[in-house]
């Protein structure tokens, strides 16, 4: 089993006639995704990869009943393409393009919360049921099919993890990459919760980096909540105070979200602190 994707998925891609959009969309097929359109304002008819082009994203569902949508858009053009999804009745949204804005990504994210939807990202590189479905960015080939979630917060630190699993013998029933913005759709919690819910998913690797509390607070919920097996890794180390590294999100401030902290807040309910990401594997193993 996996979470929020599967072969049932349904999915649009947002922007599919766009350099971006036109060759991750043949990467998603070849892999075996069933993407039933893609929209492109004023190039409906068209086909892409032999799927085809509707106007808007509404048009899109009415014809194809699609569930999911993927948006590789410009970022100025990102919030109304995350509503437009919304409005037409997606039910899971995932926002690849970065530099989108955060009043943007707080507007969005709230009217799509009303409509009952759930986002992922913006500023991520999606996520993938491994043999089943994939959305979004993710290199492919590292993935193999198994038990164990993975949430991150850092694309390539997703795909190092990955390849360590995978290289020693731990499959992924499903790997989500949260995004690295202040604002982001799903998060920790929400993810942990559903792969606490998931019967094949039997350990949760995470992957989180400095700036912000959204980790100390996975550990409390991890604390309460959740009874399978968690290893988890912090970016960032040895980052200076004060210092944006890399994402938008990865700011310490006030004396808060230091990797220490973030660390010290783990261990305090049992979940181990992997100092390489090549040691997540062992670490879950360990506790399998």
């Amino acid at each position: 089993m996996s979470i929020l994707i599967d072969k049932n998925t349904r999915l649009i891609v947002q922007g599919i006639t766009g350099r971006d959009g036109g060759f991750h969309t043949a990467k998603m097929k070849a892999y075996g995704t069933n993407i039933v359109g893609g929209t492109s304002p004023g190039k409906a008819g068209e086909m892409v990869e032999g799927i085809p082009v509707f106007n808007t994203v509404r048009d899109a569902v009415q014809e194809t009943e699609a569930n999911t949508s993927v948006i590789f858009v410009p970022a100025p053009f990102a919030k109304d393409a995350m509503m437009e999804a919304a409005d037409a009745g997606v039910k899971l949204i995932i926002c690849i393009t970065e530099g989108v804005p955060t009043l943007d990504v707080v507007e969005a994210y709230r009217y799509i919360k009303l409509k009952g939807a759930n986002l992922i990202g913006p500023n991520c590189p999606g996520l993938i049921s491994p043999d089943k479905s994939s959305v979004g960015i993710m290199p492919t080939m590292i993935f193999k099919k198994g038990s164990t979630g993975v949430i991150s917060r850092s694309g390539t630190l997703t795909y190092e993890v990955v390849y360590n699993l995978t290289s020693k013998g731990l499959g992924q029933s499903t790997a989500v990459g949260v995004g690295g913005d202040p604002i982001v759709g799903l998060y920790y919690q929400e993810l942990l919760e559903m792969f606490q819910n998931d019967p094949e998913t039997d350990s949760i690797a995470l992957i989180g980096e400095i700036g912000g509390d959204a980790e100390e607070r996975a550990a409390e919920y991890i604390r309460k909540h959740i009874t399978k097996p968690v290893a988890a890794f912090i970016a960032g180390q040895q980052a200076p105070p004060g210092k944006q590294m890399g994402h938008a999100g990865a700011i310490i401030s006030s004396g808060s979200g230091t990797a220490a902290e973030k660390i010290a807040a783990f261990e305090a309910v049992g979940v181990p602190v992997a100092k390489e990401p090549s040691q997540i594997p062992d670490l879950l193993k360990n506790r399998l």
